[in-house]
Formats: C-alpha cells, sequence, structure tokens
C-alpha cells in the first residue's frame, strides 16, 4: 500500500519486517489495495474513453460559449464578424 502523497509503502508492512501478522489486518491491508486499484483501473478506463471524452469536452466548451453570450453579446457578436471577415479574406487571398 503507498501514502497518498508521497508514493512510498505505509502501513505495518512498509517498515521492512513481514507484515502484519494479525489476520484482521492482512484483510484490511487487501481491502485497501483492491479499492485503490479499482479506483486506478476506473480512472485509466475513463481516460482511455475517447469518445466519451470529446463529447464531454465539446459540451463543455458549448455551455461555454453560451455563458459568454449571455455575459456579454456584442463581444461574442464582434468576434463572430472579425472570424468571418478573417475567413472571407484568407479565401480572397488565395484566390489571386
Amino acid at each position: 500500500m503507498t501514502g497518498p502523497d508521497d508514493g512510498r509503502p505505509t502501513g505495518p508492512s512498509a517498515a521492512g519486517g513481514d507484515g502484519p501478522a494479525d489476520p484482521e489486518a492482512i484483510r484490511a491491508d487487501i481491502e485497501a489495495t483492491r479499492e485503490q486499484l479499482g479506483r486506478t483501473v476506473d480512472e485509466i478506463a475513463h481516460r482511455l474513453d475517447v469518445p466519451t471524452r470529446a463529447k464531454e469536452r465539446a459540451l463543455r466548451t458549448r455551455d461555454t460559449a453560451v455563458e459568454t453570450y449571455r455575459e456579454s453579446p456584442p463581444v461574442v457578436i464582434g468576434a463572430v464578424a472579425a472570424l468571418v471577415a478573417a475567413v472571407v479574406a484568407v479565401l480572397v487571398w488565395r484566390k489571386r
């Protein structure tokens, strides 16, 4: 078992002995290790689930854009107009 902050072993077996002699302490250590391993596996599975993470990111981006628009519509409209003007300028420049 490792400590939450530094990654060093903790618990009765950290002192370099043979580990806990009490069967209940051993069971508790095993259960704590299983829980930690379960959390780690869940976190890895979440990080590898790219489609779900992409959807979450798109929803967060949409919510941010909507919230920004609600707070300051003229700024958002101006930014969209500037973006459209820049795209049109690039298209016209590339045609020449």
